[in-house]
């Protein structure tokens, strides 16, 4: 099926926890103008990670797309994610049980000199995979189109601690070192808005989606059930990749407190593309109507 004119996208992925990862793939994976080259999974179980993956992007109708594994551990220091709580849930159904290890980084440096100028890399998970990437080719930010990061938190004065920034604080480092003509970050402040509550996602997503809304069920209903909420991190990030104007952004420099893993935006002082708004309506009225009014059958 040919996909020219549809912007190119990879996506690095913890998918296995928190079920907005699933909610973000399946987004990619129906958008009529996303060409979505590729999946690499980080941190932890990646090969239970792909298989969630896998069997989402079968109910999706898009078996085509390849997935790969990268790092299990971050690169330096830290404990990693381990757990791939969601496993248990896929593990009945048929799924691919063994993977090539440690593909990841090399799929996605090929495919983005491969297509250079031309591909969006979207992280929506800790950043080994990217930081690996990145020292061994630090000229490939140049040759992305965007690069898009669900990752730190930046507004909020209670808290700038983010998973996917501190999980692998060498690997962010790296990657914030490493210069990067256009690096949008949607943070945890703004995507906290973006959240739906227990009765909502039961109806919106669990009932109105069809298979795809049974599968987010299995798969994320413990979730549910302990926080009474999908907040929608990944998916707003994966979103502003087709419209930007979901959020505003501010301009200014990224960067990590080597002491506690804190994220701050020195504002004015950098290139790099930060979020402080978003529109939960605006956000939610896209998401849906892109997953809704795509074809789910293989």
């Amino acid at each position: 099926m040919s996909r020219a004119g549809r912007t190119k996208v990879v996506v690095d992925t913890d998918i296995g926890t928190d079920p907005d990862d699933c909610l973000a793939l399946a987004y990619l994976a129906l958008h009529p103008d996303c060409d979505l080259l590729g999946v690499t999974i980080v941190t932890g179980g990646v090969e239970k990670r792909a298989a969630i993956a896998e069997v989402l992007l079968r109910v999706c109708g898009r078996s085509d797309v390849p997935i790969h594994l990268g790092r299990r551990e971050p690169l330096l220091k830290g404990d990693g994610q381990p757990d791939v709580q969601s496993y248990e849930f896929v593990q009945p159904l048929d799924h691919r049980v063994e993977w090539p290890e440690n593909t990841a980084v090399d799929f996605l440096r090929q495919t983005i000199r491969d297509n250079a100028g031309e591909v969006v890399l979207l992280t929506i998970g800790p950043l080994s995979n990217v930081g690996t990437l990145f020292a061994l080719d630090p000229e490939l930010p140049s040759l992305c189109r965007d690069i898009v990061s669900m990752a730190g938190t930046f507004f909020n004065p209670e808290s700038h601690l983010e998973w996917n920034m501190l999980c692998d604080e060498t690997a962010t480092a790296i990657m914030l070192k490493t210069p990067r003509p256009r690096h949008w970050f949607v943070g945890l402040d703004v995507t906290r808005p973006c959240t739906l509550w227990t009765e909502d996602v039961e109806k919106r997503i669990y009932k109105d989606l069809g298979d795809l809304g049974a599968l987010i069920q299995t798969i994320g209903d413990w979730w549910l059930k302990k926080k009474q909420r999908f907040t929608f991190h990944d998916p707003l990030a994966a979103a502003v990749i087709f419209q930007p104007d979901l959020c505003k952004w501010r301009r200014g420099r990224v960067v990590l407190d080597p002491n506690d893993g804190a994220t701050g935006f020195d504002e004015g002082k950098g290139d790099d593309i930060v979020a402080y708004d978003v529109d939960p309506d605006a956000f939610f009225a896209h998401f849906f109507a892109v997953i809704k009014n795509a074809d789910q059958a293989e």
